[in-house]
């Protein structure tokens, strides 16, 4: 059983093993696509989304489709530009370079705790995932921040605009490397949006538990599992594009994996 996720700010940050080269950054991407940080592409988008997008839900509908029965991405419910502006990567340094950020090995169950500032990560360790590491081999910063440092960046989000009873959400922010991604895990229900970058989504419903292993990362699974199982075995899946937000129900095993270099915030309803 996965760990519970705790009622706090999270925010989350990718470590790999090797630093990338800086080059110039597009305006479009927020300068995180930067020439050779990004590894050549090994997997690509699901060829068919299996989970269902739409436009102007209303809350009754939300809760009556899918709030506690399947995941939907939503779309156009809020308008973050401004927080994506704020998230590039020129300004996120300029703003939070000198914070100390505290990160956790990412595989099913972390325990490894290892603390850097977010500029050296950003500027040595964000590159694309080896395909011979494991979950330990691989850190994020998963809670255990100061939210006070990061209040000025948050206060600019705009959450999806619903809510489930008696749940109080908790924000968790994330940069991630091309190729990296958290194996199957579940925790309570909550949504997750998009900045810059894609990130492919795998979910099962809570009573069909899926096949992995618990330190080896999204990467190796979708090399020597994935291409294994049948169609009345494979998970829903889908690529959240930037802009775009996943809602996720309570106890749904998912697996998340970045296609490119990745910002990502997600709220949790714990």
């Amino acid at each position: 059983m996965a760990p519970s996720v705790r009622p706090l700010l999270l925010l989350v940050l990718w470590m790999l093993p090797a630093p990338a080269q800086a080059g110039p950054a597009n305006e479009d991407d927020g300068g995180w696509q930067r020439r050779g940080s990004q590894a050549p592409a090994v997997v690509a988008e699901e060829e068919h989304c299996t989970v269902e997008r739409r436009a102007d839900l209303s809350y009754a509908e939300f809760v009556q489709h899918y709030a506690f029965s399947r995941p939907v991405i939503l779309l156009g419910l809020t308008d973050n530009s401004r927080f994506r502006a704020l998230c590039s990567r020129e300004r996120l340094l300029a703003s939070f370079g000198n914070n100390v950020v505290r990160l956790s090995t990412a595989n099913t169950y972390s325990y490894q705790k290892v603390d850097v500032l977010f500029q050296e990560y950003v500027e040595q360790l964000l590159h694309p995932q080896d395909p011979n590491s494991l979950g330990n081999d691989t850190l994020y910063f998963f809670g255990d921040n100061n939210f006070t440092e990061w209040a000025s960046l948050f206060q600019h989000y705009i959450p999806p605009p619903f809510s489930l009873l008696g749940t109080t959400p908790a924000y968790s922010f994330g940069i991630a490397g091309t190729g990296s991604g958290v194996p199957f895990h579940w925790h309570g229900p909550g949504f997750s949006e998009v900045i810059y970058g894609r990130k492919r989504w795998f979910l099962y419903p809570p009573e069909k538990t899926p096949e992995f292993h618990p330190n080896k990362t999204t990467l190796a699974w979708l090399q020597d599992t994935y291409p294994t199982l049948t169609p009345s075995t494979r998970p829903l899946e889908c690529t959240v594009q930037a802009g775009e937000v996943l809602y996720f129900p309570d106890r749904w095993w998912h697996a998340t994996f970045n296609l490119d270099t990745s910002v990502f915030i997600s709220t949790f309803l714990s």
